[in-house]
């Protein structure tokens, strides 16, 4: 996955629509809607996650065994086994929601334990990961 935090997941900027999503890959094997008023396009190797109401893309998630994160003007190279300890280093602002790791500063969040699935957020999805389960402890 190369990633431009906030900006750009591979190809796709967060500013798609379905339509551009549809039209750069085609018809998602699934599309499936959930609770929060989101829909999801899978691909199978990736899913895109749209705003119901306004089409906006959300979220994208897809298998990171390396993470190519673009910092300034270099990109960074990070394997999967490491990116707990990036994010812990790179991030202060980090936090842990429903065994997710979450990166507001990098904008992904991602389960350190489980297989190299990575999601990127856009950047107005970061505060909705911060209330997810009310968890005020951790605020």
């Amino acid at each position: 996955m190369r990633l431009d935090p906030f900006r750009r997941v591979d190809d796709t900027p967060f500013s798609a629509r379905r339509t551009d999503i549809e039209r750069a890959r085609g018809q998602p094997l699934r599309v499936e809607p959930n609770a929060v008023g989101l829909t999801a396009l899978d691909y199978g190797d990736v899913v895109f996650r749209l705003q119901d109401s306004s089409g906006r893309l959300e979220e994208v998630t897809r298998r990171a065994p390396v993470l190519y994160l673009l910092r300034g003007d270099s990109v960074v190279d990070v394997p999967f086994a490491a990116l707990a300890g990036y994010v812990r280093t790179h991030d202060a602002r980090a936090f842990e929601r429903g065994g997710f790791l979450v990166s507001p500063r990098l904008g992904l969040a991602f389960v350190p334990t489980e297989p190299d699935w990575v999601t990127a957020l856009a950047a107005h999805c970061v505060d909705a990961w911060r209330r997810l389960g009310n968890d005020a402890a951790q605020e």
